[in-house]
């Protein structure tokens, strides 16, 4: 089948519920701390806000927002020529049985030998280890055909380097990887199947019986400075791979796939630049799968993809500890645009790695655990922000609007600067100027929970144009500065 347009990281989920109780508990603690403060906002109750200080936050929005189209126009999805190398020339074997990994990486090497194109999968089930991907070739998995990876780990090296939770490191690939490259893609409106739950992956991360402590060492070596290239794991360790990896790559596109049944991380585009994400289904079922992940990466755009996740749905990243501050990459200018959330944490999430920084995430017109897209799992928070002092760093400008949703299981935004505070940490960090404005939710336990720390607080909170309805509780408010709501009404009644 031709292509359609031929031109064109975490803690177990048993410490991962742990820490999200502690943030509960934290919650009620900064709760009480607030209402001493007079700082608590129950529903249908406001913080004085002087008129020029909403005045002034709108203005913020509008500036903000106007970078979209400049962010936008520098987005080009890649084109790739139009001759097409298919797979089963090269003696792959759509059987479901047998192993094609040889056949497709000869398709790749053939097609990018020649200049590029497409390497196509045409209909039938194509099992297969480690796709490496190379520079001006497009994997296109047409519609009828699977990609099914192989539950055997063995299939997945020699390992290499990947970023794993925000700390580099040699490991097992990722099912779909890109080193390096320029001007790739992974197209189609096939399936690509990770099959994660016929290999071992889930009894790795279980309880963190075999990951945590491989988990643990790697922590370490990046906070105590090892070497990368002594960072080798892979072999006889458990650290799961990502789906699909693109690593210091320019020029990337995904698009138009469904994507079942990851290992871990679904889509993560590491320290690259120029990347389209467009029109994918993400289905994962397995602890700490989340939809898409870039990380440390720029001028990224999300738009049209319906993620059903069992972590967070959309989550900016730029690496862990001192790791993370060792690389030095923020994530910047990324537009999520049209899609829907079904997630067991976040819909947009900042962090928790995010030692390089983050600044200018912009997400619009999502809708949150739509009717027609029921998932596993409901939507906690619909923006999710997680910082520490042991992450260090900022965050500076993010700005969510027009989403509609319903049935959110915590409060619509969660901003938490004291995430997995049980680490310590001493660093400066801040979190500043969060935008939401045109929002209409139905059924939320609170609009806000802002965790802001008493000595680095969080700055600049503006809520405009917002209608919340079915909310149960108060909202819990500590250590912000600059909150301001511009015509928010919730449960019918005005707070300004």
């Amino acid at each position: 089948m031709h292509p359609h347009n031929a031109d064109h990281s975490r803690h177990s989920q048993h410490a991962h519920d742990s820490q999200h109780a502690h943030d509960s508990h934290d919650s009620h603690h900064t709760r009480r701390s607030a209402l001493k403060a007079g700082g608590v906002l129950a529903a249908g109750t406001l913080l004085p806000t002087a008129a020029a200080g909403s005045a002034g936050a709108a203005q913020a929005a509008a500036d903000g927002w106007r970078q979209v189209p400049r962010i936008l126009a520098r987005i080009r999805p890649p084109k790739f020529r139009r001759r097409c190398f298919d797979v089963t020339d090269f003696g792959a074997v759509g059987d479901g049985l047998t192993k094609n990994t040889a056949a497709i990486r000869a398709a790749i090497a053939a097609c990018h030998q020649a200049g590029g194109g497409h390497v196509v999968v045409p209909p039938g089930t194509f099992l297969t280890g480690a796709i490496h991907l190379r520079s001006n070739v497009d994997l296109h998995v047409g519609e009828g055909a699977t990609l099914a990876f192989s539950p055997d780990p063995a299939d997945f090296l020699p390992a290499v380097l990947t970023r794993w939770e925000g700390t580099e490191c040699y490991n097992y690939s990722p099912f779909i990887y890109a080193y390096g490259q320029h001007d790739v893609g992974v197209t189609g409106r096939g399936t690509l199947d990770g099959q994660a739950r016929l290999g071992p992956w889930e009894s790795w991360y279980r309880t963190s019986g075999l990951q945590g402590p491989d988990q643990k060492l790697l922590r370490q070596m990046g906070s105590t400075g090892v070497p990368v290239k002594d960072r080798v794991f892979g072999a006889g360790h458990y650290l799961r791979p990502k789906m699909v990896q693109f690593n210091r790559c320019r020029n990337v596109l995904v698009s138009d796939l469904t994507i079942v049944d990851p290992p871990m991380w679904t889509v993560h585009p590491v320290l690259s630049t120029n990347v389209t994400v467009r029109d994918i289904t993400v289905e994962s079922i397995l602890y700490n799968t989340d939809g898409c992940d870039p990380e440390a990466s720029s001028y990224v755009h999300i738009t049209g993809c319906r993620f059903n996740t069992n972590d967070d749905c959309v989550a900016v990243k730029s690496g862990r500890d001192e790791d993370g501050h060792r690389v030095g990459v923020p994530s910047e200018n990324i537009v999520v645009q049209d899609c829907a959330f079904s997630g067991r944490w976040g819909g947009i999430t900042v962090g928790s790695e995010m030692s390089g920084g983050v600044r200018n995430v912009f997400a619009e017109r999502c809708w949150v655990n739509p009717l027609d897209f029921p998932g596993h799992y409901p939507v906690k928070y619909p923006l999710y922000v997680k910082a520490s002092k042991k992450r260090g760093s900022f965050v500076d400008g993010v700005y969510v609007r027009k989403f509609t949703g319903r049935a959110v299981e915590r409060e619509v935004a969660f901003v938490n600067m004291n995430y997995n505070n049980g680490e310590g940490g001493t660093l400066p960090v801040s979190v500043r100027n969060i935008h939401l404005s045109e929002m209409e939710i139905d059924g939320a336990r609170a609009v806000l929970n802002l965790v802001g720390l008493e000595t680095d607080r969080l700055r600049g909170v503006h809520l405009s144009h917002c209608t919340f309805t079915g909310v149960r509780g108060p909202d819990a408010i500590a250590f912000t500065d600059d909150l301001t709501f511009h015509k928010v009404s919730v449960n019918g009644v005005e707070m300004s």
